[in-house]
């Protein structure tokens, strides 16, 4: 297993930021959704807690496919958040969605505690895991529902390039770099166990549900 390899934690370029915003992520993020109604059947409501919401794809897909639901997103990155503009204006949902900047550990969730609370492609970028689950032990309501989604760590420099080369080929250089970083930069899950074990979520499930991906899953303890 190749060591891994921190990351800068924001994506502070506003070229990163563009190439985001305007790349098709259609899919693997309504997949995220999709992958969120299978775990935790039924509806949701009430304000939603999305860390690290980038320019806030995922959270308007979430919003719109819950209509009863609102998103708090929340992202360290200004540039991320500028780029996601482009993505509001006019979409349905975008009234139930609400974007602000802030970095773990300090920034907190407007509407802590929270019964939900997502995450897509954060925790790799965390020097510090552990700020990710003492966040969301904060800031969720006992019981909550919890669902991250993230990369895994390949087991070689080889097999990262081979996932480059099938995945981003056809990628502006920026997401190219970035996805190679990341990919270097992300945990494998039985390092993820190892944090929620020490976070004392010791009934959340880890599963791998790709080549390059896992979900992280649970609920949140009850209060006693």
């Amino acid at each position: 297993m190749i060591p891994r390899q921190p990351e800068p934690e924001l994506m502070l370029e506003p070229e990163q930021a563009r190439a985001y915003a305007e790349a098709d992520f259609a899919a693997p993020h309504e997949g995220f959704v999709d992958a969120y109604t299978e775990t935790f059947p039924g509806p949701v409501s009430g304000p939603v807690l999305d860390l690290g919401c980038g320019p806030g794809d995922v959270s308007l897909r979430f919003a719109a496919r819950y209509p009863d639901c609102e998103v708090d997103g929340l992202d360290g990155a200004p540039a991320m958040l500028a780029a996601g503009d482009a993505l509001m204006a006019g979409h349905p949902a975008a009234g139930r969605v609400h974007l602000s900047a802030g970095c773990l550990p300090d920034a907190r969730g407007p509407r802590a505690p929270y019964a939900t609370i997502i995450s897509n492609s954060l925790l790799h970028h965390l020097h510090d895991p552990a700020v990710l689950w003492q966040a969301i032990r904060r800031d969720g309501a006992p019981g909550a529902a919890v669902f991250i989604m993230d990369l895994r760590r390949p087991d070689s420099t080889e097999a990262v390039q081979a996932l480059v080369a099938q995945y981003a080929a056809d990628d502006p250089p920026v997401l190219r770099r970035d996805f190679e970083h990341s990919l270097h930069a992300a945990f494998t899950p039985d390092e993820v166990r190892d944090q929620l074990a020490a976070a004392g979520l010791h009934g959340f499930t880890v599963r791998a549900t790709s080549d390059r991906h896992m979900i992280i899953f649970g609920h949140l303890p009850e209060a006693v």
